[in-house]
């Protein structure tokens, strides 16, 4: 119906679970055929490593990210296979932003999937293991976040910084693990109802992953990139591109700028956007959207039934 106006969203890293996706594997061909695709792009059985490998194996970054790219895009194309409609826009957090630009037409799938396993590399290795480190505080303002960041960078001589504006009072700082242990003490100080570290090997969305961004660039200078069919909300502005080459531009420089998620849901609700459907595994983003703009209502995907649901909801 026309009063519905749907966005999709992609999840990025910590949406993956060992198992997940086995009912849509089993229900929906374009699952199946999605996953031989990666496969064969990789050059190793990426299904195998989802429902038989351990969750460690599964969480290096190198693996993460392509089984979340291929779940997405698994999702999105059994959401066409069953005569849903296109959405009008899309987003994507962090990893999820080259789910986006596939499902819009913009990046080749083959492609992006060994891009991103590329790409979850280069940051694994852009700061040694241990010495960076991530933290979600919730409760506090972004400023008093910036702010306290700032402080804690001063004192210690180490980098940190806010990276991930999840929503309102969810914020993930992030940056040399010294840096982030004293910013996290001095949050609790000012007033956060919670300052929890996170289990990642690496600090995402940072100055240290300049590094891993050159290296990236390199990579995405020979890539084909092409006018999106469907508008994209990207994470380093929070607004849409459609020239390929600033489009190469954002992908490189999203890897060591924050991702403002806030301000990209605002961008799609601002768009006209009433129907929010996470494209992927697991509810994370469908959480913080309701607790952005509680007008939004929100779908998923990752079971058939949900998605059958939502082809229901949505028609």
């Amino acid at each position: 119906m026309s009063d519905k106006s749907i966005a999709f969203v992609f999840p990025g890293q910590g949406s993956q679970k060992t198992g997940m996706l086995a009912a849509a594997h089993e229900r929906f061909a374009a699952v199946r055929d999605t996953f031989a695709e990666a496969s064969q792009a990789l050059g190793y059985d990426l299904w195998d490593v989802v429902q038989n490998g351990t969750q460690e194996a599964l969480n290096l970054t190198e693996t993460t990210q392509p089984v979340l790219l291929t779940s997405s895009v698994a999702l999105w194309r059994s959401w066409l296979e069953q005569g849903g409609r296109a959405p009008q826009i899309l987003a994507g957090h962090s990893l999820g932003e080259f789910s986006a630009l596939v499902c819009a037409g913009a990046l080749q799938f083959a492609d992006a999937v060994q891009l991103v396993r590329q790409r979850g590399a280069f940051m694994q290795t852009a700061v040694p293991v241990g010495e960076g480190a991530m933290a979600a505080i919730l409760g506090l303002d972004d400023d008093i976040i910036d702010q306290v960041c700032s402080a804690a960078a001063v004192g210690t001589g180490r980098v940190v910084a806010a990276v991930n504006f999840n929503s309102p009072g969810q914020v993930v700082i992030a940056g040399h693990t010294q840096a982030v242990d004293e910013a996290v003490r001095l949050l609790k100080d000012a007033g956060a109802k919670r300052a929890m570290p996170l289990p990642v090997s690496a600090p995402f969305h940072t100055e240290l992953m300049r590094p891993a961004g050159e290296r990236l660039a390199q990579v995405i200078a020979n890539l084909t990139v092409r006018r999106p069919e469907i508008p994209v909300v990207h994470n380093v502005h929070a607004a849409v591109e459609t020239d390929p080459a600033k489009i190469k531009a954002l992908l490189v420089e999203q890897i060591y700028r924050p991702v403002q998620w806030t301000r990209c849901v605002q961008t799609m609700a601002g768009s006209g956007a009433t129907h929010i459907v996470e494209c992927g595994p697991g509810k994370v983003l469908s959480g913080l959207s309701r607790r952005i703009d509680k007008s939004l209502e929100n779908f998923s995907l990752e079971e058939p039934d949900e998605l059958l649901a939502t082809l229901a909801a949505l028609s």
